[in-house]
């Protein structure tokens, strides 16, 4: 039986994060293009992609400082200026861009003034910082970005992958709108400390890595090698030993998919998407079909007992293997 509904030709669906901040169901994630997946994709291909995403109804575009670096926000930028009062473009701040941290206002302001160049826009529609600096107070942090809103050049505050203290003390500065974590089928720890704050506080969910860095897709097996760049190559969750162990999750999606109509990824982000109505996951990728698929999702119903089923088998699943290396892992505020 097919339980989706008829596939609009664009994503109308809209959610709203905290602050009134509306945006589509489903955003795109941009970093693969330039970063983190192996060689940068030629600006056209990647102008092609992020307009389709418009084309498809996908209005909330995620970049940052640090892919490229800088590389990315020239891009997104370039490529949504003929619809820039149309879209929302989320950027971060936040390293130093020698391997650490830096949330310093100066460095803040400084490197603002930097994305707004980049991205050719008077205001950034929302400011992450990319990861929570132990050495410079939030509070400083949420008071800078609150001197950038009432200066117009920011309109809304979020942060990344922060835990629940470091949400309350900024959220007491200024407000945040949305928290970015990685959440999906199999890393579900946000839902334990992290949602509930988020739901008290009015504050939108933003999960990133939604289908697993394409684990749960179902085309990456035991045996897929990583090209060179491809940070999924140093990633203690994507040994082959750990992707053969974790293949049962993905082997109940794959059934979910068969029975429903759909694929393994609108699963996965349906799943995420009936969790509450103000997360809005943002997948990734590099070929304008996925995209498609992607933003299809929001167009598969998942009957309560399909999504029983998947949270079982997830809450089953003992995923193996960290989802960053030692060094990387330090930047988890938790």
């Amino acid at each position: 039986m097919d339980n989706r509904s008829e596939a609009p030709a664009r994503l109308t669906s809209r959610r709203t994060l905290g602050g009134g901040l509306e945006v589509s169901a489903i955003g795109l994630g941009c970093m693969g293009l330039s970063h983190g997946y192996g060689p940068a994709v030629d600006d056209r291909d990647g102008i092609a992609l992020i307009r389709a995403a418009v084309e498809q109804g996908i209005t909330f575009f995620d970049t940052a400082q640090v892919y490229g670096p800088f590389t990315n926000e020239q891009l997104v930028g370039k490529a949504l200026a003929p619809v820039r009062d149309e879209v929302v473009i989320a950027t971060k701040f936040g390293f130093d861009f020698a391997g650490g941290l830096d949330s310093r206002p100066e460095h803040i302001r400084t490197t603002v003034e930097d994305s707004l160049r980049r991205l050719g826009v008077d205001t950034i529609d929302l400011l992450y910082q990319h990861r929570v600096d132990p050495d410079v107070p939030i509070e400083d942090v949420a008071g800078t970005v609150r001197e950038l809103v009432a200066a117009g050049k920011v309109r809304h505050f979020g942060l990344s992958e922060a835990g629940v203290e470091v949400i309350r003390r900024a959220h007491a500065v200024q407000p945040v709108a949305a928290l970015q974590s990685e959440y999906s089928l199999w890393w579900r720890e946000p839902e334990e400390k992290i949602l509930p704050v988020l739901l008290e506080l009015g504050i939108g969910l933003v999960p990133f890595s939604p289908l697993g860095r394409g684990f749960l897709t179902g085309a990456i097996t035991p045996t897929t090698s990583f090209e060179d760049g491809d940070l999924r190559g140093s990633l203690p969750r994507f040994t082959e030993q750990a992707r053969a162990a974790n293949q049962d999750l993905v082997d109940l999606l794959t059934a979910v998919a068969g029975r429903t109509g759909a694929t393994n990824a609108q699963v996965a982000l349906a799943w995420l998407l009936a969790q509450h109505p103000s997360i809005v996951p943002i997948p990734g990728t590099t070929k304008i079909p996925r995209l498609v698929e992607n933003a299809g999702a929001v167009g598969v119903d998942l009957s309560t007992t399909d999504l029983a089923e998947i949270t079982a088998a997830s809450d089953k699943a003992e995923v193996q293997g960290d989802r960053y290396p030692e060094n990387m892992q330090r930047w988890i505020n938790r």
